[in-house]
């Protein structure tokens, strides 16, 4: 892969151009993470403002029209709604398993079904997540089976 640099004039505006025989998901990844600018999320503590890593975040889950950001030791809000995070996520493996959850499926240990349709996910924190039956489908399509 070759990388070129081209300063611009002060009149100029910044661009990147990606040339490639494909699209991989690779270079997806790569240009989503251009758009989201840093790619690092606000989140708020005890008063404190943070920076946290999407990679970092097991979940995020909407209670009482509150989000939180659930890491593996830690919870923070966040001030997105669960529907802006998954379009300023784009290039991170994040899916919505429930009207109140996301999920980041590089944190799921292992699937097991559950009655009714639905499954639970054990994340590699312990934690554990209820997927609805509505988006098990998706979520089988994220994961390739």
């Amino acid at each position: 892969m070759k990388v070129t640099i081209v300063d611009v004039g002060p009149d100029e505006e910044e661009e990147i151009i990606f040339k490639c025989k494909s699209l991989d998901e690779n270079m997806v990844e790569i240009i989503n993470r251009f758009k989201q600018g840093g790619g690092k999320l606000t989140a708020y503590k005890g008063g404190g403002m943070f920076f946290i890593e999407p990679e970092d975040v097991f979940y995020f889950e909407s209670v009482e029209q509150k989000v939180f950001a659930y890491c593996k030791s830690e919870v923070y809000q966040v001030k997105s709604k669960l529907y802006e995070l998954l379009d300023e996520l784009p290039g991170w493996k994040f899916v919505r398993v429930s009207k109140s959850v996301i999920l980041n499926l590089n944190k799921i240990k292992s699937l097991t079904p559950a009655f009714s349709g639905r499954y639970e996910a054990l994340l590699k924190n312990g934690e554990k997540v209820i997927i609805s039956r509505q988006y098990v489908g998706s979520l089988k399509e994220s994961l390739g089976v």
